[in-house]
């Protein structure tokens, strides 16, 4: 059994500091953007990839958008409601590698996000994938630290599943 410390299992610092470096490199970049860019600018990087600077009051793909404010502070409330139970996932499991790491991605990412809610009131956004005309809705690295986390949880469940 894991050695235990006033903060639960042992390493459950490490899986906290995994999702401190997602938030900081995701408030680092959101920064540069809200300096160097004004809303709605856009600068072509390849052909397929843009910089950009867009504004997401929803949640993923926009959902929710459109409603009248409220989206704002259900969306924080339900991130902090999933970062609580994360880190009460990650002090009973985070023995379990691949299944911290990925909640430690899914944790940054999330709070990534509610940091920019209650800063701004949406989400800044960045990244824009394109092929031809078609645009992927754009996206930070919060999402992806949410979509790699969310990925390891499937493949580490796949993984249980073979094994047992």
């Amino acid at each position: 059994m894991a050695k235990t410390t006033t903060f639960g299992r042992t390493g459950l610092l490490t899986w906290l500091g995994i999702a401190l470096i997602v938030i900081v490199l995701d408030q680092f970049t959101k920064t540069l953007i809200l300096g160097y860019f004004q809303y709605g600018d856009s600068r072509h990087v390849t052909s397929f990839f843009n910089v950009v600077r867009v504004h997401n009051t929803g949640a993923a793909f926009s959902f929710l958008a459109g409603a009248s404010g409220w989206q704002r502070w259900f969306f924080v409330g339900l991130g902090l409601v999933a970062a609580g139970f994360i880190v009460w996932m990650l002090r009973s499991q985070g023995h379990q590698r691949l299944f911290a790491w990925a909640l430690s991605l899914i944790l940054g990412g999330a709070l990534g996000n509610v940091i920019d809610r209650l800063l701004h009131g949406y989400v800044v956004d960045f990244l824009d994938f394109h092929l031809g005309a078609r645009h992927f809705p754009a996206f930070n690295i919060a999402d992806s630290a949410i979509t790699v986390g969310a990925t390891l949880l499937i493949f580490d469940e796949l993984r249980r599943v073979r094994r047992g």
